[in-house]
């Protein structure tokens, strides 16, 4: 199979866990005979710093042209800490999502048994939890009229969906909820006992629901959500909701597996998909090498999902879970005793191709490796 994916390495520790992502990529396609030809562009700080642009036209126009988008993370402290910047670094991001109508942003949250220690919840409520969020991603909040009276005393976001933005993802939600491997429940998360939109947003999805008979559906309010996710999160199986509500809450769900580094993404729509760890830029840790790879490395096994190669994708999923399991991993999970990101993907990278067994022990791993304090 031959694939062009566009490489948006981007801000802070983008560039060095999105390394790692193309790492595995070249691996498999060298032990399955693919073909992966990367074009890297910019978006982001990165953009702005060099272009002056968030998301110059040569960048908008490899995406449209590509089978498929590998993306690292955006944002830089001296946009975050100026509020009065007129270009900012996720403008390049958001016009992009707009530009390739990726109106939906897919997010599993999986529990790793050998990680319950870190979580904040107990380990008994952790077990068995697989669920994933769809979230809207075009509309609402974040792309509404917004106002800021000139002498800065009042402001104002709005907030609005259509019908159809709403359709097109809840379709999306319902048909993966239908897939063999999910329970078949749709949780709608809204706050229609305040909102107009959210009304509107539960008349379609129970209007769609009666072209899905064997999917079950309920309805959460989101505050009520946000506390569910804490006490009984396995009761979730696929989530559906509008685009703020979905950026809180599985940034909230993504504890549940101790470390914001470990969560892939992808965001689908009409055309080109775009695939992302959902952690942010991480400026601090950026040029250190302690940076979480694994979250750009599961987005990498989506994007081969989507491609089709499902062998490939749990061949990568199969070598992340060892990973874990094993105690190979990075500063964000273990202090003391960790890995380097550089070290961690080559680990991984080694396991795909069969360097290492199944059944490998701690003291197997090539001294050269440790990077134990």
């Amino acid at each position: 199979m031959k694939k062009n994916i566009v490489v948006i390495e981007g801000d802070g520790i983008g560039p060095e866990v999105t390394k790692q992502s193309v790492k595995i990529l070249d691996e498999i396609a060298e032990l399955f005979d693919h073909e992966f030809i990367y074009s890297y562009q910019l978006m982001g700080a990165d953009a702005i710093d060099k272009t002056g642009n968030p998301l110059p036209d040569k960048t908008l126009e490899a995406c449209k042209n590509s089978d498929a988008v590998l993306f690292g993370a955006i944002g830089h402290p001296k946009y975050d800490n100026d509020p009065t910047a007129k270009v900012r670094p996720e403008q390049g991001l958001l016009r992009l999502r707009k530009e390739l109508q990726l109106f939906g942003n897919i997010r599993p949250i999986i529990t790793y048994p050998a990680l319950a220690h870190l979580s904040p919840l107990k380990a008994s409520r952790l077990e068995n939890v697989d669920f994933i969020i769809f979230r809207e991603l075009t509309g609402g909040i974040y792309f509404g009229k917004k106002y800021l009276a000139e002498d800065g005393s009042y402001a104002s976001d709005d907030c609005g969906y259509s019908r159809s933005e709403i359709e097109r993802i809840a379709h999306l939600a319902f048909h993966f909820a239908q897939k063999p491997e999910r329970r078949k429940k749709l949780t709608l998360v809204d706050k229609a006992n305040v909102l107009e939109t959210s009304r509107l947003w539960r008349k379609v999805v129970q209007e769609i629901a009666l072209q899905y008979p064997d999917v079950a559906v309920d309805y959460m309010f989101v505050d009520n959500a946000a506390m569910q996710i804490i006490i009984n999160p396995v009761q979730f199986d696929v989530v559906l909701t509008e685009n703020m509500f979905g950026d809180i809450i599985s940034d909230e769900a993504s504890v549940l597996t101790g470390s914001l580094g470990l969560l892939p993404s992808a965001s689908v729509g009409t055309g080109t998909v775009l695939f992302e760890p959902i952690h942010g830029s991480y400026p601090q840790a950026a040029g250190k090498d302690i940076a979480n790879p694994v979250g750009s490395i599961l987005s990498a096994a989506m994007m081969l999902e989507y491609f089709g190669l499902t062998t490939e994708a749990s061949l990568v999923r199969e070598a992340v879970s060892w990973s874990l399991t094993n105690g190979f991993v990075t500063k964000d999970i273990e202090p003391v005793n960790f890995y380097f990101t550089s070290t961690l993907g080559e680990m991984i990278s080694d396991y795909i191709s069969g360097k290492i067994p199944g059944s490998v022990k701690r003291e197997n791993i090539e001294l050269r490796k440790s990077t134990i304090i």
